[in-house]
């Protein structure tokens, strides 16, 4: 099972939408904050943003780093410098992190923030675009640094439909904006991936089909966890059906006739990862990137 057989495809109407607000938008703000799900942080990069932004200036925030392999949240943080974008790591839930958000912006404008105060603009805010994939956590990354609840947030992709301006401090002002994918996943890995995570809503995809993809992925990067949770040898040279079939024999998923329950073991598989019950895992490397 590869992500290539899941082929998911997923661009309702709001996100053409979005995307339009976003270019309107753009000359009206100083940088981009594009938020990226640290567990992938790779496939949750939209890859229209680069063509969308060109040349403005960039903070990268990889959030959900507390669900995270910390060692390659690291080397991602180290990647994405490379390409020149200042990057932070963060969990909006708890907060932490979220403290470096504001300096880290004011030091990548710090160019910007002279020439203003030279030209005698002492009082202009620094206006922040917040981008990033439905369900990345923009909103409840945006209520973290405002202090306050002032973007409505939630654990589902596409709940934030218009643009909402909202002022952290007396020289910062944030854009939320709405969740985009992109029309066509070219890289059918990718979209897996974003079905694994919840970027893309569970109702458009197969689960027994995306599990037999995550198992065979865990296989291969984080083998101790499939061996210690589900008692299975983790061989990703096995079909993923076949995988999730024996972790359904080993917990005693059974149906009619003595039949392994693949429905069953899928969606545990599933519960139990986005539960935080396999550990802190990243499911790309930076060379896939």
């Amino acid at each position: 099972m590869s992500g290539q057989d899941l082929n998911i495809q997923w661009f309702p109407g709001h996100m053409t939408r979005a995307r339009r607000m976003m270019e309107e938008n753009l000359p009206q703000v100083d940088a981009l904050c594009e938020i990226l799900d640290a567990r992938i942080p790779a496939a949750s990069r939209n890859p229209d943003i680069d063509t969308l932004v060109r040349d403005k200036p960039r903070l990268i925030v990889l959030n959900r780093a507390d669900l995270a392999d910390p060692s390659l949240t690291k080397q991602w943080k180290r990647c994405y410098e490379a390409r020149g974008f200042r990057v932070i790591d963060c969990d909006a839930r708890s907060g932490k992190g979220c403290a470096a958000f504001a300096p880290t912006l004011r030091d990548l404008m710090a160019d910007r923030l002279r020439h203003w105060q030279e030209k005698g603009l002492t009082g202009r805010k620094i206006r922040v675009m917040v981008v990033g994939i439905p369900n990345v956590g923009k909103s409840t990354l945006i209520n973290r640094i405002a202090g306050r609840k002032a973007a409505a947030a939630g654990d589902r992709p596409g709940l934030t439909r218009g643009k909402q301006w909202i002022s952290v401090d007396s020289g910062l002002e944030l854009l939320d904006t709405p969740g985009i994918l992109w029309p066509k996943f070219e890289d059918a890995e990718a979209g897996a991936l974003l079905a694994v995570t919840n970027a893309v809503k569970a109702e458009v995809v197969d689960r027994e089909a995306l599990a037999a993809f995550f198992i065979r992925q865990l296989c291969r990067m984080y083998p101790d966890a499939v061996r210690t949770r589900y008692k299975i040898e983790p061989n990703p040279e096995r079909t993923g059906y076949d995988l999730l079939s024996e972790a359904a024999g080993k917990r005693g998923f059974l149906i009619s006739g003595g039949e392994r329950d693949l429905e069953r073991m899928a969606n545990t598989l599933l519960t139990e990862y986005h539960g935080g019950k396999l550990g802190r895992l990243t499911l790309e490397k930076p060379e896939t990137a």
